[in-house]
């Protein structure tokens, strides 16, 4: 028999980067997919960090970031009490409980709420709701609900890793295409060095999602990297698709980092 959670319905368990990273979430509304896997991936190389996985739901990128770098430190920071439980339980599913710790709280809300220090981040990680109360019909379902529409505005995330990042430490976004503007507008105050790298559904259609790179404090300009194409025209994953959902390859955020690179064997 399945279990139920009050605000979230039926739990279930899957597998992602081909079965090395179990999660128990719900089942109906919103789940990790390829925008959190392909983040995860672009996730520099960060020693002990640590990493903040700002709204992280049941914990999918920094549970990933931790089983690709062993030496990795995570905190999770979620608002909603029931995910962050599910968060919890997942680091210990996957062995993580003594580099991950969970954190409940809204970045909307008091800084001295969230119960984590300013400027002790070398990295922060988000995947922000994509809409606007009034720019889509919002889901019914409470967790994807909240997921996909954003009540405060992306200022009020940007804001959260201005405050929370080390001098020189790295943000990485993962966002709809649509919201460039906006983010570059956001950007504009703190950070420096954005990189871009758009992402594409097939080859010939523009872009869907864009992976954004920026470092608090520098001066560098921008750079435009080269897109990533997620399927082939017959179906299926592009072969470098398909290696990052395996997690057998990284995305590096840098413009040396062009083309995934091929992760060893376990």
């Amino acid at each position: 028999m399945a279990e139920a959670l009050p605000g979230l319905g039926d739990i279930g368990e899957d597998r992602l980067l081909d079965g090395q990273l179990v999660l128990r979430q719900p089942r109906k509304g919103h789940r990790a997919g390829s925008d959190a896997v392909l983040l995860a991936a672009s996730l520099p190389d960060l020693g002990e960090g640590p990493l903040l996985d700002i709204g992280a739901g049941v914990g999918t990128i920094g549970l990933a970031a931790a089983l690709a770098q062993p030496a990795l430190r995570v905190v999770l920071l979620e608002r909603d009490p029931e995910l962050a439980g599910l968060a919890t339980g997942n680091a210990a599913l996957n062995g993580l409980a003594e580099r991950v710790a969970v954190v409940t709280g809204d970045i909307a809300g008091p800084a001295a709420a969230l119960g984590v220090a300013p400027g002790s981040f070398a990295c922060v990680a988000m995947n922000p709701p994509y809409y606007l109360p009034r720019a889509n019909r919002a889901s019914p379902i409470p967790n994807r609900r909240a997921a996909h529409v954003e009540e405060a505005g992306l200022e009020s995330w940007l804001r959260a890793a201005r405050r929370l990042l080390k001098p020189r430490g790295r943000l990485l976004v993962v966002h709809r295409a649509e919201a460039l503007p906006e983010l570059l507008a956001g950007l504009s105050t703190g950070f420096g060095a954005v990189m871009i790298r758009p992402v594409h559904a097939l080859a010939d259609q523009p872009a869907i999602r864009i992976l954004v790179s920026a470092t608090l404090g520098s001066k560098k300009p921008a750079a435009l990297l080269p897109a990533l194409v997620l399927h082939c025209p017959e179906g299926g994953f592009t072969p470098e698709a398909e290696a990052l959902h395996r997690g057998r390859a990284r995305l590096p955020m840098a413009e040396a980092g062009i083309t995934p690179t091929q992760r060893p064997p376990q």
